[in-house]
């Protein structure tokens, strides 16, 4: 999964064409001598992209193997150009928190930009590099991603312990932490199962 480019716009109505604010670019995966090229098409793509994205609403435009992920809110707009493997919802996340940290750091000057400035702005380039794993932008995801490892060593520590010759209904049955009501329920549900089998 990658992350070609990010960029910050202003796309108001009263602005003419959508303005670039801030940009940062990973063309790491192409020859050095098409950097310059690719640079004005993902500016070209880019604007486009957010001049057509109304404002508090989301989009996505697919072009190739890469899908452009466009988010205005209220008149500034943050673009992400990243692979299709790329979770739809990371990407948002990730826009969300480059215009969170935009305004953060420099408020509301972005209203009165009439031209390009394209600022090399830090956070930007080290949000490019950082959230190439979607699971860093979204942090619900890497949670889900740690409970599903937890999940498997769970899973294999049971086949661990079953695999060296211990039953599970003797393990039951020699608990001293299971009281005899416990045992019962377990030995109903066991036959209760077992006669449902499904073939």
């Amino acid at each position: 999964m990658s992350i070609t480019a990010l960029l910050v716009l202003k796309c108001t109505p009263d602005t003419p064409k959508p303005v670039i604010l801030a940009e940062a670019f990973d063309f790491s995966g192409f020859n050095y001598f098409y950097y310059p090229n690719i640079t004005e098409f993902v500016r070209f793509f880019g604007s486009t992209v957010a001049g057509r994205t109304p404002s508090s609403q989301r989009q996505s435009c697919k072009h190739k193997d890469d899908v452009v992920h466009s988010y205005n809110r209220n008149g500034l707009c943050a673009v992400g150009f990243m692979d299709d493997r790329y979770p739809v919802r990371c990407a948002f996340s990730l826009l969300n928190q480059v215009l969170d940290e935009y305004q953060k750091i420099f408020g509301e000057t972005w209203r009165t930009a009439k031209e390009a400035s394209k600022q090399k702005w830090p956070y930007l380039v080290e949000a490019l590099e950082k959230f190439k794993d979607p699971a860093e932008a979204d942090k619900l995801l890497k949670i889900q991603k740690e409970l599903d490892e937890t999940s498997i060593i769970i899973h294999k520590s049971i086949d661990d312990l079953l695999a060296r010759g211990e039953k599970l209904d003797s393990l039951v049955e020699k608990s001293s932490d299971l009281n005899v009501a416990s045992k019962m329920f377990y030995k109903k549900a066991k036959k209760r199962n077992g006669c449902c089998t499904i073939l």
